[in-house]
Formats: structure tokens, C-alpha cells, sequence
């Protein structure tokens, strides 16, 4: 028997360790919440699946109303064309030959694929190489305010999309950005500008693309915008209930794991290190939350290994050998730690999923 053959209905309790798991329930009320949301305010949803990479979740997300799924990179496209998606975006700037060539291929296969540029040096790319095959369509990516990727003005973002406009296989479809949270009234004023002039020059801009799951349930505050991108809302994490995107109780995904020493009477050592847990802190001072010990404190990992203080416990301590639960600081990482994750309802599992875009980053 491999670690992969896992019957259903057997009981987490018995699962070797560690290992992400995800609750059915939590999940599926996850995507019901958002896409009431995104429908009530007449926006098109388009999740990003960088969160889980399992083509079985996105056609879940697409089923509740979503349209069209926002992949970030070239080879996570490809698994989810395989399995017959057929709207992707993907938002990251593509250079070079290799990709270039694996992105014309897949413009062939699907039926509307959109990438984004934020350079004339990118545009000159994707134009060399599609001038003369099936257009393809490009937004125009924007920072307003996130400090990543994008032009920095209005007047920059008309200059990309009149270059765009005017390049041999190439369509200028719209804007885009991710911004940073709680930004919506900066987001709005510089979409607001950049269409006015667009409108000015006779370019029609049919796409305006919000993101971001922190500030999800304001994307009503950004009228301009036509489409929402969110990844990390399906499963949640410790970071979205820091944000006050939500409460523990969203959370699908706990990390299961195993207490494998307690050298001293304030530390435990757990099995799941930054292979399992991730190492992002995202604000926080310590490496997730358990949810059975709350006052303990995970201080550090190192590759397997967790160190856990557990200090400010009065009462009950873990004890080697028992399974704990842990709510990651970041879904979107552990995802890309692990080849399987393990779904369950009440504690038992209910199907077993590859997570068919895993490594793949670029």
C-alpha cells in the first residue's frame, strides 16, 4: 500500500502524518459565499487556482457561477486546458522563447486565453511571436498601489494599450491589477482614468480586472472594474482571518500533524516542518496556529520539524504521539508542498485529489 491509497471513510485520527486536509463542508460554503457576493454586485468571478492546482475544485468554482479561472504561470495553464477549462488568464509578464512557443500552443487549443504585460519589452515579445497566428489577447497589468508588477500612471497604461492596439497578432482586451488591500477608492480613480483615456482615443477596453481575496467583499467599491480575481478564499488561512477576511471556522485547510518529541517540558517538536507548514510569516510572529493548543506557539522549523513553545499553557500539554491540528499562515503554499491532499467530511475522508499543478511555476 502506498501513502496514496487511503480508503474512504477512514477517520483522520488514523492518517500518517503530516498532511494537509481539507473540510468539504467549509470548502463548498467557501465558494457559495463569494459567488452570491460577485453575483449580487453583477461582477464576473474569476478565481485564481494557484490556491489549490486541482482542476476538480476549479470546475466546482465554475459550476457555483464562476467565469473563466486566472492561472499565473504557463504550465499551470496547460494542466487545466488538459482538463478542458477553455477561459484562462494568466497574470505574469511571459519572456522568452521556450514560453512563448508553449503560450502560441496553447492559444491554439483553447477557446480564449489572455495574458497581461505591464512593458513595451514584453509586448515586442508576445507580437514577434504571434504576428502571423491566432491573435492573442492581452490586458494591460497596472500598479495601483500593490508595488509589484504594473505601469505606474494612467498615461503609461494608455501607452502599453495603444501599443498593443497597433501590434501584428496581438488584441488589447482590458486592464488589470492586484492591489494592495483596502485600496479600492485608489484602484477606482486610476481605472477611472485610464478608461476616459481610452474612451478619448476610440479604444474600447472590455475587461477592467480587480483582485485580491483580503478586500474580496469590497470589490462593489470599485464600480470600473467588470471582473474579480481571488484565490485563497476557497480554503482561507491564518493570514485571510488576521485580514478579517474571515473566522477560524472558514477554514478548510488544517495541516494534521504529529508531536514526535517533547525533549523538555515547555517544547514539543512536531513532524511538520517548512516542508509541510511553510515558512511565510505573513505578519505573524510564529508558523500557524494550533487550533488544539492555541497558546502554544510554533517558534521555528526547520526542514521536518516543528519546535512548538509551549510555555503558556497552564493546563494539558501535547503529549508524543497525539495529532494536532494546525491552521497555516498561507494555503497557497502548502499546496505546492504536497502531491495529494486528503478531503473530509465529520473527520472522514471523503476523496483523495492529485494536486495535478504542483512544481509547475513557470
Amino acid at each position: 500500500m502506498t501513502p496514496f491509497d487511503i480508503a474512504i471513510g477512514t477517520p483522520l485520527a488514523s492518517l500518517s502524518t503530516p498532511r494537509p486536509v481539507i473540510d468539504e463542508d467549509r470548502l463548498a460554503s467557501n465558494i457559495a459565499r463569494v459567488q452570491t457576493y460577485m453575483d449580487a454586485q453583477g461582477l464576473a468571478f474569476r478565481p485564481h487556482i494557484k490556491t489549490h492546482k486541482i482542476p476538480a475544485l476549479a470546475k466546482a468554482q465554475i459550476e457555483a457561477g464562476a467565469r473563466g479561472i486566472n492561472c499565473q504561470k504557463i504550465t499551470e495553464a496547460e494542466i487545466f486546458a488538459d482538463a478542458g477549462f477553455q477561459d484562462i488568464l494568466i497574470t505574469f509578464n511571459i519572456l522568452g522563447t521556450e514560453k512563448l512557443e508553449r503560450l502560441a500552443a496553447l492559444n491554439e487549443r483553447i477557446d480564449d486565453l489572455k495574458v497581461v504585460a505591464d512593458s513595451l519589452v514584453t509586448i515586442e515579445g508576445l507580437s514577434s511571436h504571434f504576428s502571423g497566428r491566432k491573435p492573442l489577447s492581452v490586458l494591460v497589468e497596472c500598479d495601483t498601489g500593490g508595488g509589484r508588477c504594473g505601469v505606474q500612471t494612467p498615461d503609461e497604461a494608455l501607452t502599453l494599450a495603444e501599443a498593443i492596439h497597433g501590434k501584428s497578432g496581438l488584441r488589447f482586451v482590458g486592464l488589470l491589477t492586484y492591489p494592495k488591500a483596502h485600496t479600492e477608492a485608489a484602484v477606482e480613480q486610476f481605472f477611472a482614468a485610464t478608461l476616459t483615456l481610452l474612451s478619448e482615443r476610440g479604444i474600447p477596453c472590455p475587461i477592467v480586472s480587480n483582485g485580491g481575496t483580503p478586500s474580496l467583499f469590497s470589490a462593489h467599491l470599485v464600480p470600473s472594474a467588470t471582473e474579480h480575481r481571488a484565490g485563497t478564499y476557497i480554503y482561507n488561512d491564518r493570514s485571510m482571518v488576521g485580514a478579517g477576511h474571515c473566522s477560524l471556522d472558514d477554514c478548510a485547510m488544517h495541516i494534521l500533524a504529529t508531536v514526535v518529541s517533547r525533549p523538555t517540558p515547555d517544547r514539543a517538536v512536531l513532524d511538520a516542518g517548512s516542508k509541510a507548514l511553510t515558512s511565510d510569516l505573513l505578519g505573524f510572529n510564529d508558523y500557524g496556529l494550533i487550533l488544539d493548543y492555541p497558546l502554544a506557539v510554533i517558534t521555528s522549523l526547520s526542514e521536518e520539524h516543528a519546535v512548538v513553545d509551549l510555555k503558556q499553557i497552564a493546563g494539558k500539554r501535547p503529549e508524543i504521539g497525539e495529532k494536532i491540528r494546525i491552521v497555516p499562515n498561507h494555503t497557497c503554499v502548502v499546496s505546492n508542498l504536497f502531491d495529494r491532499m486528503v478531503f473530509h467530511r465529520n473527520g472522514l475522508v471523503t476523496r483523495v485529489e492529485e494536486v495535478a499543478a504542483r512544481g509547475l511555476v513557470w
